[in-house]
C-alpha cells in the first residue's frame, strides 16, 4: 500500500474557515487505488507547523507528500516550483511570530525545487476545467516556510519522498464582506483540483513520443 501525505493549514489573519483544510478533508476520505492517504492539520505556526509535519513525516515514510495552503488573492490553482530560504512575514502567524529577512536554516540553500509533477497537474485541471497554473513564488510565509522546511528534510535524511507544494484561492463565502473585490473559487472546484493533482501525483510520467 503506498502512503500519500496531505497537509494543510488551519484558519489565520481572522479567517474562519481555511480552504486547504476544507479540501485536504474532503479529499482524505476519497479512495485511491493501492493507496493510503493520511491527512495532517498543521498550526499557522512558525515552529509547530514544522515539526508536526517532518514527525507525521517520519512515522508513515509516506511515497508522495502534497503540501496545501491558502493564497487570498489568487484566481487559480497554483501548484508551486519552488521554496525559498527567508522567512519574511506580513502579517504575524496564530502565535505572534513575525519574522523580518530571516533565513528558514542558517547556512541552508537558497531554495528547493519541488519534486511534485506540477506542469502535468496544472495540464491536468486545465483539462478538466480547473483554473490552474504554475507557480514562481510561494511567498514568505508559513507556506514557504512548510516547504522549504520539507525538501530540506527530504535532502538532509535522504528520504525518497516526492513533496511539492499547491496553493489554493479564497473559498466564494471568504470574499462576501470583504472591502475589495477578490477572486475565489467553490470548495466543489477546490476539491476536485486537489483530488486531480493527487491522482496525477500518483500516475507513472507520461511518455511522449516525437
Amino acid at each position: 500500500m503506498r502512503q500519500l501525505l496531505l497537509s494543510a493549514f488551519e484558519p489565520f489573519a481572522g479567517e474562519l474557515i481555511n480552504p486547504s483544510i476544507e479540501a485536504a478533508r474532503a479529499v482524505a476520505k476519497l479512495e485511491f487505488p493501492d493507496t493510503a492517504v493520511n491527512l495532517v492539520e498543521l498550526p499557522v505556526e512558525r515552529y509547530r507547523a514544522v515539526d508536526i509535519a517532518i514527525a507525521r513525516m517520519r512515522s508513515i515514510e509516506p511515497e508522495i507528500m502534497i503540501m496545501l495552503g491558502l493564497a487570498g488573492g489568487r484566481f487559480r490553482i497554483n501548484p508551486e516550483r519552488v521554496a525559498i530560504n527567508v522567512d519574511d512575514f506580513r502579517i504575524p502567524d496564530n502565535a505572534g511570530n513575525q519574522p523580518l529577512g530571516e533565513p528558514i536554516i542558517a547556512d541552508g540553500p537558497a531554495g528547493y525545487f519541488s519534486t511534485l509533477p506540477i506542469q502535468a497537474i496544472a495540464d491536468r485541471l486545465k483539462e478538466a476545467n480547473v483554473p490552474a497554473a504554475v507557480s514562481n513564488t510561494a511567498g514568505t510565509y508559513l507556506c514557504n516556510r512548510l516547504f522549504y522546511s520539507v525538501m530540506h528534510y527530504i535532502a538532509v535524511e535522504r528520504v525518497t519522498t516526492a513533496a511539492g507544494f499547491i496553493h489554493l484561492p479564497y473559498l466564494h463565502e471568504q470574499t462576501v464582506n470583504k472591502e475589495s473585490e477578490l477572486p475565489s473559487m467553490s470548495l466543489a472546484t477546490i476539491v476536485e483540483g486537489v483530488r486531480l493533482a493527487v491522482e496525477v501525483s500518483l500516475s507513472p510520467p507520461r511518455v511522449t513520443t516525437n
